[in-house]
């Protein structure tokens, strides 16, 4: 069986919205974390979504889940102070209920643009060989710095590549690792594949579009919007 846990926990204070949190920022009406869920919602090989969400919007979710028709959703869980806790908690919502050896995608509720092909080779990649993660060659130089921000070391980007979402693994190896951290007092690390690589798991890349951004920052919206209304247009219009 596979999984999704969506993480809609953030407050997204670098939009700089006063009215609500970027996850529930609306395109041509329709909410940012609909668009998300929607990808995963009509992908066959998913069989329920866990959804990490702000305690005080999880009312609005259920009510977007009713408008649109969202029927996978089986978990609705409030996030943590970090991350890592949220997405410990969609994992938790899920321990009684799913099988050890299913595979689970971590994905954010702010990155509607991923589409169903990177959800099927996300799947298969973590069944061959354990743990899979999203990821895009960098096409810029990258440079290290040191404690006093001065560049110490260029690197290679032809050797470097941008980590992004989803990231999935065994649901019984990365719920192992959540439990681990927590027993150390780990509680923010970056991401599950940090987390899964200091466990000393080897993780394998999966190459997804460089269309499939995180919506951080108003330019990002702006970005999701043209490329939304770009593939509305190919459709309407016939064009490649």
């Amino acid at each position: 069986m596979n999984y999704a846990v969506i993480f809609a926990g953030g407050t997204g204070t670098r939009m700089n919205t006063k009215t609500r949190p970027k996850q529930f920022l609306t395109l041509h009406g329709k909410e940012i974390i609909i668009y998300t869920l929607e990808h995963f919602e009509k992908h066959p090989e998913i069989d329920g979504i866990s959804v990490v969400c702000i305690a005080e919007w999880i009312g609005y979710l259920k009510e977007l889940l009713e408008k649109y028709q969202i029927k996978k959703v089986k978990w609705i869980s409030p996030g943590g102070s970090t991350g890592q806790e949220s997405i410990f908690n969609g994992l938790d919502a899920m321990r009684h209920d799913v099988d050890g050896d299913s595979i689970v995608l971590i994905h954010d509720g702010v990155r509607p643009l991923i589409d169903q092909n990177l959800i099927t080779e996300n799947i298969r990649a973590a069944k061959e060989k354990g743990c899979a993660v999203t990821v895009v060659p960098a096409t810029e130089t990258v440079m290290l710095v040191d404690e006093q921000e001065q560049i110490v070391q260029s690197v290679d980007r032809n050797k470097c590549r941008v980590v992004r979402a989803p990231q999935s693994f065994v649901y019984e190896n990365l719920l192992k690792a959540h439990d681990k951290a927590r027993s150390r007092g780990i509680n923010n690390l970056i991401d599950s594949a940090t987390m899964m690589s200091e466990e000393g798991y080897t993780l394998y890349p999966v190459i997804g579009r460089p269309e499939n951004i995180k919506i951080t920052t108003p330019s990002d919206f702006y970005t999701f919007r043209a490329i939304v209304e770009a593939e509305e247009n190919s459709q309407i219009f016939g064009y490649e």
